[in-house]
């Protein structure tokens, strides 16, 4: 059976949401990474010591869920449920293929390595 990627960047208020509603789906383990960046956003504009700055970049988080394809659609769903807020800059989620996972401690390969 194939393996996907989903890789998520949402709001980092939102990740005890995110966390709660994958544990509830079954998922065993992601990776969490602070990370910055815009899309439609394009950052905002703050004041510091009365000067006046633009903040191209905003602080987002990455999740990184390694699932077996047949959890793709209930873990992509869970995620944009639990992650929405209705505003602009709610994060995206992307899906790729994985190819090959190995267990480091074990030597598990593959879905027995998620």
């Amino acid at each position: 059976m194939q393996m996907k990627l989903i890789t998520a960047i949402i709001k980092p208020f939102k990740l005890d949401d995110v966390r709660e509603a994958l544990a509830e789906n079954g998922v065993q383990g992601i990776t969490v990474t602070e990370v910055k960046g815009f899309g439609r956003q394009k950052g905002h504009t703050e004041l510091y010591r009365g000067a006046e700055y633009v903040v191209d970049f905003l602080p987002k988080i990455k999740l990184e869920i390694a699932v077996s394809s047949d959890m793709v659609d209930s873990v992509v769903e869970a995620v944009a449920k639990s992650a929405v807020t209705g505003k602009i800059g709610d994060g995206k989620i992307f899906i790729s293929d994985l190819t090959q996972v190995v267990r480091i401690r074990t030597g598990e390969t593959d879905e027995d390595a998620i």
